[in-house]
């Protein structure tokens, strides 16, 4: 696959950790966080497969994986659409989340997770890097794998499922990730503010930031500025 900093960086220096498909299903959703692909446009697998420099085959397979998530949508004989996400739509992302985040996360300050929290400061450590490096890709995957692990120790495997398809929706439409350097330098303290909460047993003041933390997700973000190599020539849907 080839290097491409705003619609997907390479995901090749994964090496042996990820397959193909993931590669490709990881690339493309760079792609989408950085507003490359543009909400209501069909892509082919053949265009995007170019771009990337591999088959078609394992592209399909990523976009299928994708559709599962709600973030693009199969379209007969032409390809994948880019689900497009209204405000409306963000509003009910963003009520929905707090309704499953917030009381998680008391609950998992009100019972602790000391055994955890070593594991959870290393995934911020990996967030913090990819800050640093202004790596959207590296930044999205550490915060997923982050907030997957967290609400994961409550032990409900559809709430951290149904979960991380609301963050991949929300991506569609709120804000761009790293796109302010002010706010860069807290997003990594706030989430050790969180783990710092959580291990001194305060679950008030857990879902207080997470409410806070949340609420910055509901800001609609500005026009995608989409990349015309990722579209196929051919498509009559071409932006």
């Amino acid at each position: 696959m080839g290097t491409d900093t705003d619609g997907g960086r390479d995901a090749g220096r994964l090496g042996e950790r990820l397959s193909l498909r993931e590669q490709v299903a990881r690339a493309v959703r760079a792609a989408l966080v950085a507003g490359r692909m543009q909400p209501g446009v069909v892509y082919s697998a053949p265009a995007l497969a170019t771009r990337f420099g591999v088959s078609a085959t394992p592209v399909r397979e990523a976009l299928l994986d994708l559709a599962k998530d709600g973030l693009v949508e199969p379209v007969r004989n032409k390809g994948f659409r880019v689900r497009a996400v209204s405000a409306a739509d963000l509003r009910d992302i963003h009520d929905l989340r707090e309704l499953l985040e917030i009381p998680t996360i008391g609950r998992l300050a009100r019972d602790g997770i000391a055994d955890a929290l070593p594991a959870l400061r290393a995934l911020v450590d990996e967030l913090a890097d990819a800050i640093d490096r202004a790596d959207v890709l590296d930044y999205v995957d550490a915060d997923d794998r982050f907030h997957a692990h967290l609400l994961g120790l409550a032990g409900n495997a559809r709430l951290v499922r149904m979960v991380g398809e609301l963050r991949a929706q929300a991506r569609l439409y709120g804000p761009r990730p790293l796109t302010e350097p002010a706010d860069r330098s807290l997003i990594a303290a706030e989430h050790h503010r969180l783990l710092d909460l959580i291990e001194a047993r305060d679950p008030a003041g857990a879902e207080e930031l997470t409410r806070r933390h949340l609420e910055w997700s509901r800001t609609p973000n500005p026009a995608p500025v989409p990349d015309p190599a990722l579209v196929d020539p051919r498509s009559p849907e071409r932006p």
